[in-house]
Formats: C-alpha cells, sequence, structure tokens
C-alpha cells in the first residue's frame, strides 16, 4: 500500500524533549513531596499529561492541585528546553523523506501543548515542515490514547485513516494510531520495544536514520503490486 499521509507524534519522535521534561519533572515533584525514581517518573508520566495525572500527583504529594503548580511547571520545563533541546538524529532527513513521499502530506500529532511544540521546532529547525499542520492533544475532546488528534489531522489532510502511516514511540501513542485504523510504525530509538507489547504495531524500527529507506522500500512493494 502506498500511504497518503505519514503523521508524526513529536517527543522522542522528531525531538528528544522526553529526558529534559521528566527531569524538570521528577524535580518538581520531589520538592512536593513525592520520592519518585527517574525511572518511575518516565514509566508513569511518558506518553501522557501532567494535567490528565493531577488525581495521581495529589494522592502521591499529600497536597491539592495547583493551576499555578503546573504554569510553574511549564515555565520551566521550556526554560529547560530552551538550553537543552536536541533533535532526534535523522529526523531532518526522515521528514524530507516523508515529505517527498507524501508530496508533503505530512503532519505532527503530539499530546504536548502547542506552545511547547511550536517553541521546540523553532529551536531545531523544524518548524517550517509543520507549521500549519501541527495538532495537539490539549486542543481535543480527548488527548491520547484516544483517536481524537489523530482524526484531526487526518481531516486537515484529507487522508483516508487506513492509507495513513502513524509514527509513534509510547503505548498511548500507538493506541491512539491504532484506534484510527492506520498502520502504525513503532519507533524504538533505545531497543526497548516492551512499549509496544500487545499492541499491533506493523513494524517496529530503532533509527530515523531508517525511515527513508524504509519508505523507498514501502514505494518499491507498492510499485511491485501494481497499488500505484
Amino acid at each position: 500500500m502506498k500511504f497518503e499521509a505519514i503523521l508524526f507524534d513529536f517527543d522522542c519522535v522528531l525531538i528528544d524533549s522526553e529526558p529534559i521534561t521528566n527531569g524538570v519533572l521528577r524535580e518538581m515533584l520531589v520538592e512536593e513531596g513525592w520520592p519518585i525514581s527517574k525511572d518511575e517518573c518516565e514509566a508513569i508520566f511518558i506518553g501522557h499529561t501532567v494535567r490528565e495525572l493531577r488525581d495521581l500527583i495529589k494522592g502521591k504529594t499529600g497536597k491539592p492541585w495547583r493551576d499555578e503548580w503546573l504554569q510553574q511547571f511549564y515555565k520551566r520545563r521550556n526554560d529547560a528546553l530552551d538550553q537543552h533541546l536536541q533533535i532526534m538524529p535523522g529526523a531532518l532527513q526522515a521528514v524530507d523523506a516523508a515529505q517527498q513521499y507524501t508530496g508533503n502530506q505530512i503532519a505532527c500529532t503530539s499530546g504536548a501543548d502547542r506552545f511547547k511544540i511550536e517553541l521546540q521546532f523553532q529551536k531545531v529547525g523544524l518548524y517550517e515542515p509543520f507549521k500549519d499542520r501541527i495538532f495537539s492533544g490539549h486542543e481535543m475532546p480527548k488527548s491520547k490514547p484516544a483517536p481524537d488528534v489523530y482524526l484531526a489531522d487526518m481531516s486537515h489532510l484529507n487522508a483516508k485513516p487506513n492509507q495513513c502511516l502513524v509514527i509513534e514511540d509510547t503505548a498511548p501513542g500507538a493506541t491512539a494510531g491504532i484506534a484510527t485504523g492506520a498502520t502504525v510504525w513503532g519507533y524504538c530509538p533505545f531497543g526497548d520495544e516492551r512499549a509496544f507489547k500487545n499492541l499491533a504495531i506493523h513494524r517496529v524500527f530503532k533509527s530515523m536514520h531508517d525511515l527513508p529507506i524504509l519508505l523507498q522500500q514501502q514505494a518499491a512493494n507498492s510499485i511491485s503490486k501494481g497499488l500505484i
């Protein structure tokens, strides 16, 4: 099958931001009285918004939820990202290959807030390819693992869900993509495929440098089968 559109998740797919974000979050949770470890913080929060898990935070810290605390987290997170953010190796080449493969039918589909997405894209030089095709779960009725944000960008691109390719690195994101009927490829840069256990992932790859090659193979297979 020749994909009509390619939809990228954001954190740890295009931008190496999760370690920075989770580092700040862990520091602030410890300050609030929850002695959470680095590994535990990553296991709980990656793939979810902080607000989404506010009841857990309240229970673990013994303190009421405060929007002021969340806004302080956003500020400290954004400052840290501004200082330390890096693009995922191979992401520029992967995006370019996806644009060529689809005729520029690409989008960014993230559970993050729009300010964070745009801030980071501008910092690493990826804003232009996605500037009018950024979709945030914060702006949808439900964020991932619900399919709302993926369905929104598919509609914007006028692409049939079952002819779209979704690139995801977390179980909630992959679940959202699968729920639309799209083909989902799991991106696993650190070699741990357990995030996709029991999910209907079509393939797993470990480097963004591999994506252009995989798309070339996909196009060749489609031609050989007379699908394009």
